[in-house]
């Protein structure tokens, strides 16, 4: 007799042998978009995708497989989780007018947070994790509407020819972009089920790696260096998963690669083709291992 496994609020229930199962199946426990899987199943899949599962009789197709998916306390992923680098298919023209209209909308201020979520909607759907299939974005425009309307709002303060302005603004605006990130990295999902991960790094930390970014700038170079450590901070301070996400740039790929970018963007025509080679190669940055597989300072 077949036992099966079903996702719930991010956590895998069972086993349960096929007639008690069959049972949460009539009791509408389980759903026709219910992740489930059983024996001989080669991943999760929705109820309603398995023969006789939702209606009655049959059974699943047995694709051999040596067991179910690893789910790490939440999320979904293929058989045998396993890690390996992130990797992104951002379609040209896509990529370039979202980005456009992102940047019109912090402009505008008032249309920020719809934008936002647009815009990393569309990121996050072109990004393929080890792991987490459907990959996306389950984020709202009024979850934290305030904090995405000050970060496109401060960007003004510049003109407001008060002295100390840029310089209060730039504070207030590290802490505006944490409390983004932490909400972004909350509303992360697969399969269309929120991931139990959240970003655990400190609000002062950030504040300081933000900083330090901006005063790195005087050095010409040295931003590069500051970026791909303060990547491998956000990495490591990334919790709730069972797998370490590690950034593997380094401070000159990323100089040399940003020198090209905005030296090719200059001539205005090559920018979609810049903005999407460098977009995907960031991405392909950001890799998965299990714990204790990466370096613990990397």
């Amino acid at each position: 007799m077949a036992s099966w496994f079903y996702a719930s609020e991010g956590k895998q229930q069972g086993p349960y042998p096929d007639g008690q199962f069959r049972d949460l199946v009539a009791q509408g426990i389980v759903r026709p978009d219910t992740l489930v899987w059983s024996e001989g199943m080669a991943g999760w899949q929705k109820a309603a995708e398995i023969p006789g599962l939702i209606g009655g009789g049959g059974a699943p197709p047995m694709i051999p497989a040596g067991g179910p998916p690893m789910m790490g306390g939440g999320g979904y992923g293929s058989v045998g989780g396993g890690g390996g680098s992130l990797t992104a298919d951002f379609d040209l023209l896509g990529l370039f007018g979202r980005t456009v209209v992102f940047v019109i909308g912090m402009i505008l201020v008032i249309p920020a947070p719809w934008v936002a979520v647009w815009f990393y909607q569309y990121i996050t759907s072109h990004i393929r994790v080890p792991g987490r299939p459907n990959f996306g974005f389950g984020g709202q425009p009024m979850d934290i509407w305030w904090a995405l309307m000050g970060n496109a709002l401060l960007t003004y303060a510049g003109a407001t020819g008060i002295s100390y302005a840029p310089l209060v603004a730039m504070i207030i605006n590290a802490f505006l972009a944490w409390v983004i990130l932490r909400w972004i990295v909350a509303n992360l999902t697969s399969n269309g089920e929120r991931l139990p991960i959240s970003f655990q790094g400190s609000a002062i930390s950030y504040v300081g790696w933000y900083l330090l970014m901006l005063l790195s700038t005087i050095t010409v170079i040295g931003w590069a260096w500051v970026l791909a450590y303060w990547m491998r901070w956000i990495c490591r301070n990334t919790m709730g998963t069972r797998r370490e996400i590690a950034f593997n740039g380094t401070g000159w790929q990323i100089l040399w690669r940003t020198v090209v970018f905005s030296l090719a963007s200059s001539f205005i025509i090559p920018i979609p083709w810049m903005l999407r080679w460098y977009g995907r190669w960031y991405v392909s940055q950001f890799a998965l291992t299990d714990r204790g597989a990466a370096a613990r300072g990397f």
